[in-house]
């Protein structure tokens, strides 16, 4: 078994550690904002291990619980941002996963970039700079919502994060490659 794969099977065995801890969490208080917020990280988390099918079954509960901690705690920016992230992954789902998602739920889980513009402002207005993945998200929703200049604001603030992370580092190159090609477009 090469190194990666002994690194993904425990990758994998910890989040389903964490996700049977988080369950037993849930079952003593349920009214806890961070409860509902790791659960519904968990529970994406380990859907994804199960496939495709298992995850779009999930997407509900997890938009469910995400709502419910934002309930609880609305000053939290990271589940503001986890909240907009869902929003925005289910707004340019991929035709594919549409079908399967129609195949199980009469009405499959909607949104909208606005709708996930909406969380990323509240979290950048809870909490002004406090993810690079958040103001990297905020630009790349005002993109898809074509309002450049306001795109182009936030692409510039995730590109001059000061990097921390791996996830720094990942959203200030994403970051520094879409305002490239806003620039080549404008010149076009």
């Amino acid at each position: 078994m090469s190194k990666q794969q002994c690194h993904n099977e425990e990758k994998k065995r910890y989040v389903f550690e964490g996700y049977d801890l988080i369950v037993k969490a849930l079952q003593l208080n349920d009214s806890h904002y961070a409860v509902h917020k790791w659960y519904a990280i968990f529970l994406d988390t380990r859907a994804a291990y199960d496939g495709i099918k298992a995850r779009v079954t999930q997407l509900p509960n997890v938009k469910n619980h995400l709502l419910q901690a934002v309930e609880l705690n609305p000053k939290d920016a990271t589940t503001l941002y986890i909240l907009g992230y869902w929003c925005y992954n289910i707004s340019s789902m991929p035709w594919y996963q549409r079908k399967i998602a129609s195949a199980i739920f009469a009405t499959p889980p909607t949104s909208s970039f606005e709708e996930a513009l909406v969380y990323f402002c509240k979290a950048e207005e809870v909490d002004p700079n406090f993810y690079s993945q958040n103001l990297l998200m905020l630009g790349k929703t005002y993109l898809k919502l074509e309002k450049d200049e306001k795109a182009r604001y936030y692409l510039k603030l995730a590109s001059l994060y000061p990097p921390q992370t791996d996830d720094d580092l990942q959203a200030i190159k994403e970051a520094c490659d879409l305002l490239k090609n806003l620039e080549k477009q404008q010149q076009q």
